[in-house]
């Protein structure tokens, strides 16, 4: 299967609230050697703030942000979606993308009305360089080098690990320029750890996951945490009945017999204690899992007599009960928690109903002076409000005065509140920002901030404050 390579830079970390202002892709055979190529720009939201630093690293001017030769947000959505399609089914991989870039395209394609799951549906594949860079460096040490950062740690950021490996990385934080740095990496452990790269291949299938995880007595799971690895011996213990994707498997440094008795609402506690005796393994993120024999030296169940060990296996999986009560735990840990206010934030709520996804793939095929009906028969109220977003950002001439006076005084308040436990940026708190990064900026960043700043007070007078 031939995979896509991709990267974003964006207006800011907040994947629910940023916007991807670059995107790129490079699309390979299973070899990695290119095939085919993909970049687009585009110009910045109406209600998007840019946060100062991310201006910083990519070097995206206010100048770019409101180009008028560049296509708007909407229309980029439209073009990266219709090249993926045309790419599809592949492997969807970038570096951090599965906690990042990804995240930010699904809400791209949400929030444009397109079905957010394309990576991995349709016979389409997920996975993360930097977790197979993870893998490497744990279970086939001193393949790949691995830079150490001011706080005397290691870190496997791509603009310091590419570098130190040996390649030229000097147009960072450039989409493209990224993603050619990602394949760099992954060609590095495909030809020097490619029994890793094959375990991590295989752990791109959902289905190869859960066979794994349910069928191994007992295997190694890994997770990088706060610039540490960390390997836990686990055995299986169950699985949400609502949702196949997400296992359990239980510490074997722990002892079950403590466990083993507990009620769905106890073991629901028991999922946010630290350390963790059940973690959670999600079969779609591509765990970094292998067999125990290969568990690192500091593996805590390696403490555990292998006795001991073989028995907590035994009086786990012959438990039936118990593992239906952690599944049931699994699916209802998150019942009492509160749907936000902010439809970005409702993204995993639900999923869009038959009828609402035939309207919304209507609405992009017909004129814009035709959507506006179409929108009143949506019932979705997330779709309902990014559609009529859609509407005020590409063809405000479309609106009655009432909607057009309420889009308005949503967009102003928006991006000029003041408040500071807003999810999103606005530019009260972006000019704060800014002064903070002045604070340390050498010469040419003082210049660039100053213009940042001069775009961010005009965007507020332009607002009426």
């Amino acid at each position: 299967m031939p995979y896509v390579f991709y990267d974003t830079e964006t207006t800011d970390i907040s994947t629910a609230f940023a916007q991807i202002l670059q995107f790129a892709a490079i699309k390979t055979d299973d070899d990695l050697n290119e095939i085919d190529r993909f970049q687009i720009r585009c110009r910045l939201l109406p209600h998007v703030v840019p946060a100062p630093k991310a201006l910083l690293v990519t070097k995206i001017s206010p100048e770019m942000l409101t180009d008028p030769m560049l296509p708007t947000h909407y229309e980029a959505v439209r073009e990266i979606r219709q090249k993926l399609m045309e790419w599809s089914p592949a492997v969807f991989i970038g570096y951090n993308s599965i906690a990042f870039d990804e995240e930010l395209l699904r809400q791209a394609f949400f929030q444009t009305l397109h079905p957010a799951y394309l990576t991995n549906m349709n016979g389409n594949e997920r996975s993360d360089v930097m977790r197979i860079a993870h893998a490497t460096h744990l279970y086939q040490p001193n393949t790949i080098s691995v830079p150490i950062n001011e706080k005397e740690k290691q870190t496997f950021k791509l603009d310091q690990l590419a570098p130190i490996n040996g390649y030229d990385h000097r147009r960072a934080h450039d989409a493209m320029a990224d993603v050619e740095a990602t394949i760099f990496v992954a060609s590095l452990v495909k030809q020097r750890a490619n029994g890793i790269w094959k375990d991590m291949r295989r752990f791109v299938k959902k289905s190869q996951v859960i066979d794994f995880v349910m069928k191994k007595p007992c295997f190694a799971l890994s997770e990088r945490y706060f610039s540490r690895m960390y390997s836990w011996l686990v055995t299986y213990c169950g699985r949400n009945p609502d949702y196949d994707s997400q296992l359990a498997v239980f510490d074997l440094n722990f002892d079950p017999d403590e466990y083993l008795s507990l009620s769905v609402e106890e073991l629901i506690e028991v999922f946010p204690k630290s350390p963790k005796p059940i973690r959670v393994v999600v079969a779609n993120r591509q765990p970094i899992m292998m067999p125990s024999e290969a568990a690192p030296d500091d593996t805590k169940g390696l403490a555990v007599p292998l006795e001991e060990r073989n028995r907590r296996i035994e009086v786990i999986q012959n438990d039936r009960q118990f593992m239906g009560r952690v599944g049931e735990a699994l699916s209802q840990r998150y019942d009492d928690k509160e749907t936000s206010p902010y439809p970005e934030k409702q993204i995993y709520d639900s999923f869009t109903g038959w009828d609402d996804q035939r309207l919304i793939e209507a609405f992009h095929e017909e004129r814009w002076e035709d959507r506006i009906s179409l929108i009143e028969r949506i019932q979705d109220p997330r779709l309902v409000e990014f559609a009529n977003r859609l509407v005020f950002f590409e063809r405000p001439d479309l609106l009655s005065d009432h909607v057009s006076i309420e889009m308005n005084d949503w967009l102003a308040e928006r991006v000029l509140t003041e408040e500071h436990s807003v999810p999103w940026l606005s530019v009260p708190n972006a000019l704060s920002k800014v002064e903070t990064e002045l604070e340390t900026a050498d010469q040419e960043g003082m210049e660039f901030l100053g213009k940042i700043k001069e775009f961010l007070s005009n965007r507020a007078n332009e607002l009426g404050c």
